[in-house]
């Protein structure tokens, strides 16, 4: 990309003081707009995603609290805590960041009998935004689970559409050609798309740990638009697993867990590390390499009722250009057939 502005060449016939002033002036002038090409960064990224050829960028959305959040990227999940779930998260990353991702997921599970005595069945909605680019994604996702060794695994697939929308609004940068409405692959008008997506992936659950993979957009789906634009979603792989600690207080547990996501040209580690008081309460920190820091809190009321909450504080370049990320989810468990006052010796992820 080039400069919204350039350096104009020094006069040569002029003073020598008169020609640093006006390097002083155009270089004055660059670097008040290094923050304006921070700020366009994000409709960059949107504009590469849909140019003909394929983007390298990871395209699902982020999360933090992916420790409770696992139905979102793996099929397997659905009916693994015997519960029906129900939950809501809203992420808003990057506060203060002009286009920046928001993203809200609603998704429900519970254990069913369909073709086995323990089968999972859940249903998500992912509304995605960025920049000029919106999505909502509706997915069914059905697990068969059987007991393996001393613990339980589940065999997901999931099966949804994608609405894909992308509302233009860019104009031509004055001193640059950022954008000059000359690229064919660029929409001149909205646009909207519909993709067909499918997903996989395992889940296993023991009583003190857990360990998953999954891979998302397994057809890779994509969808033309005008004469030459051209949009693909590309396959993702996850991995992630945890850990229950007991501690000699009984009251506290430590729950270490990972989360590692790629797309087969970019990957990013999340290593996450949670402390449980009572069962009930829980505060931890966690850290995505290269990129935040990470803090939760969170609670459990006897209902069943959560709340769970999570700053992200940047490490990377774009930390100066936002006041962090804030993600908020509240979630139900209803219990069936049990005592939910009873004690449990560990604790269960959602």
């Amino acid at each position: 990309m080039k400069p919204l502005y350039h350096l104009a060449p020094v006069n040569d016939g002029g003073s020598l003081k008169a020609a640093l002033i006006r390097k002083r002036q155009y270089f004055s002038k660059f670097l008040k707009n290094e923050f304006r090409q921070m700020k366009i960064s994000l409709v960059l990224l949107v504009l590469l995603n849909i140019c003909t050829f394929t983007a390298n960028g990871q395209q699902d959305p982020q999360v933090s609290q992916h420790m409770f959040n696992h139905l979102m990227v793996n099929p397997g999940f659905a009916g693994n805590s015997g519960e029906i779930n129900l939950m809501l998260l809203n992420r808003q990353q990057w506060v203060g960041f002009p286009g920046a991702p928001v993203t809200s997921v609603f998704q429900t599970d519970g254990a069913l009998k369909l073709i086995g005595d323990r089968d999972g069945l859940g249903f998500t909605v992912v509304k995605d935004a960025i920049g000029y680019e919106s999505n909502v994604t509706f997915g069914i996702n059905y697990a068969y689970r059987f007991k393996l060794g001393s613990g339980h695994l589940g065999c997901g697939f999931s099966a949804g559409m994608m609405n894909k929308n992308l509302t233009p609004g860019w104009t031509a940068t004055p001193g640059g050609d950022l954008v000059d409405g000359s690229d064919p692959s660029l929409p001149k008008q909205e646009v909207n798309g519909v993709l067909t997506d499918f997903g996989a992936g395992l889940f296993y659950r023991h009583q003190k740990y857990y360990l998953a993979i999954s891979s998302t957009h397994l057809n890779q789906p994509s969808f033309d638009f005008e004469e030459t634009g051209h949009y693909s979603l590309r396959r993702h792989y996850y991995l992630t697993g945890g850990y229950n600690k007991e501690m000699a207080d009984d009251r506290f547990l430590v729950q270490p867990s990972f989360f590692v996501k790629s797309d087969g040209s970019t990957s990013q580690v999340d290593l996450d590390l949670l402390l449980r008081y009572n069962k009930r309460f829980w505060g931890g920190i966690g850290y995505r390499i290269k990129d935040a820091v990470v803090v939760f809190l969170g609670f459990e009321m006897l209902n069943g009722l959560k709340i769970g909450y999570s700053y992200d504080l940047n490490t990377s370049v774009i930390s100066s250009y936002n006041t962090g990320s804030h993600e908020l989810f509240v979630s139900y468990a209803v219990l069936l057939n049990k005592n939910r006052g009873q004690k449990t010796k560990s604790v269960r992820f959602l």
